[in-house]
């Protein structure tokens, strides 16, 4: 079963989803931290490149958001190049396979609704869309998309049509939703409510936008504990427990209104302890941001993250296994597929990423795993994901739908020694760099003049025991004397150097 955990003080607000004790999702917000995914804006196109087929946005942000063709609604794409015919300009002999010009589409000063698909990272600015999404308790409305999709997880035919007639008939041919696994089994009456105050919200952006100033946000989403327990709270979560008394009054009220047959499992949680030390979160926590993931087998994940790709390490560790070796690896793979899983959600892990399994040498065991690996994240895991085969070198390659910042960049900055590298000059390595400075600086040096180099105590001890000579050296070469002293509080590669009085 699992349990809702949130902890809610007047800085953040933190919220762990765990199954059976262990943390599968974690969420963080902050008053003084702005979150733009699933916000309305009124953008102002500031620049269109036709070459990358890309539209750059005005939306009140440090770096303006990006609008590719891709994410540009088919309808409004055919209206506004429409609109261009209309206003005298000849509309240009397309072939039938021809691709949509962006530039014929937007133009540079004009305003736009434009929804934020996925937070800015990195160097790149906030991702946005046209296809615009509106989630709601057992649909997604797509407003501008008539098409209506189901959930693969509800895998009974007869229920599927049921639920696409309902939802289809009261959304027509101008709107479109995708039905959530949540919908499965829920009355007429309950989904109908779900879609019109969708709508109803979608007749209030529209409106919004008419009115707002440029680059105005017009709409943000429900506060996060809402949005968690809107998204997450079904007949699998056992309890949704908050150590903060508004809180859990304010979802009592929510829980009360959409979904009132789970109004008992808000729970107040009233403890000394931290709430997250608690159920054992703060631990969980600070071991997803190891490159190290142990298995309960012994063996253990390494995962690493770039900026292109994220590469996971299957390995076997101290797990040997009862009888064979074969055997011993495929249980350790079976292990890893669900751990992978699940450390792809916790530290939100998306975009392209590759995984290493321990080589089997028989090809049935492959497939078990891979079947294994695709089910548990079909069963377990939100995001939309593409599995391809076991490729020649035994590389599982996979994408998964990114979604906001990792774990990693929401709780850490880069260290300002290496630079986020990972790796700093060795010590030896930085005294050889400190003695060519030194032999640079002291060219204009008065001969017989006495000089004081401060070094960490670190570099001190190096310098005394290791390179006394070099020291000796350079005072000879130059005729100058040089004092070493450490200093306590100095970087390894720092140092001062000065001319004693």
């Amino acid at each position: 079963m699992k349990k809702i955990i949130i902890n809610q003080t007047p800085w953040q607000t933190r919220i762990a989803i765990t199954r059976d004790g262990r943390v599968q999702n974690i969420y963080f917000s902050s008053p003084t931290v702005e979150h733009l995914e699933r916000s309305y804006y009124k953008g102002t196109i500031t620049k269109v490149l036709p070459g990358m087929q890309t539209a750059f946005v005005d939306i009140n942000q440090p770096k303006a958001g990006f609008l590719h063709i891709s994410e540009v609604d088919r309808d409004l794409a055919i209206q506004k190049i429409s609109h261009t015919t209309e206003l005298g300009q000849e509309a240009p002999k397309k072939k039938r396979q021809e691709k949509p010009d962006i530039a014929k589409i937007f133009k540079e000063g004009e305003q736009v609704l434009v929804q934020v698909s996925k937070e800015p990272v990195y160097e790149k600015g906030a991702k946005l869309t046209t296809c615009f999404t509106l989630p709601g308790r057992f649909i997604v409305l797509m407003p501008n998309i008539p098409r209506i999709g189901v959930s693969k997880k509800i895998e009974n035919r007869e229920e599927r049509q049921r639920l696409k007639e309902i939802v289809g008939k009261e959304l027509g041919e101008t709107m479109g939703a995708i039905i959530r696994t949540s919908a499965e089994d829920q009355s007429e009456k309950e989904i109908l409510k779900d879609v019109r105050y969708l709508v109803s919200v979608w007749e209030g952006i529209q409106k919004a936008f008419k009115d707002a100033e440029p680059a105005q946000r017009i709409y943000e989403d429900l506060p996060l504990a809402l949005q968690i327990v809107r998204d997450h709270l079904d007949d699998d979560v056992e309890a949704v427990i908050t150590d903060d008394r508004d809180s859990q009054q304010q979802m009592y009220k929510f829980i009360k209104k959409i979904a009132p047959e789970f109004a008992d499992r808000i729970r107040y949680y009233n403890n000394p302890i931290n709430i997250f030390d608690f159920y054992g979160i703060q631990s969980q926590l600070l071991d997803a941001l190891k490159k190290k993931a142990e298995l309960k087998s012994g063996g253990s994940l390494i995962i690493e993250t770039t900026e292109a790709m994220t590469v996971v390490d299957v390995n076997t560790g101290k797990f040997v296994g009862k009888t064979n070796l074969e055997e011993t690896i495929l249980k350790t793979n079976l292990e890893a597929a669900e751990e992978v899983v699940r450390q792809l959600r916790l530290r939100n892990i998306g975009g392209l990423i590759v995984i290493d399994f321990i080589d089997m040498a028989t090809a049935a065991n492959r497939q078990k795993l891979m079947r294994h690996f695709e089910k548990t994240l079909k069963e377990r895991d939100r995001f939309q994901s593409v599995v391809l085969k076991v490729s020649e070198f035994g590389l599982v390659q996979m994408t998964r739908k990114r979604s906001g910042k990792t774990l990693q960049q929401q709780l850490t900055d880069d260290c300002p020694n290496c630079k986020g590298s990972g790796h700093v000059m060795s010590l030896r390595t930085e005294c050889f760099g400190l003695l060519r400075t030194l032999e640079s600086a002291m060219l204009d040096a008065k001969k017989e003049t006495e000089y004081v180099l401060s070094v960490s105590p670190e570099m001190f001890d190096y310098l005394t025991k290791e390179q006394y000579n070099s020291i000796l050296a350079l005072e000879k070469h130059f005729g100058g004397k040089l004092v070493l002293e450490s200093k306590k509080g100095l970087v390894l590669s720092a140092y001062e150097l000065k001319e004693k009085k």
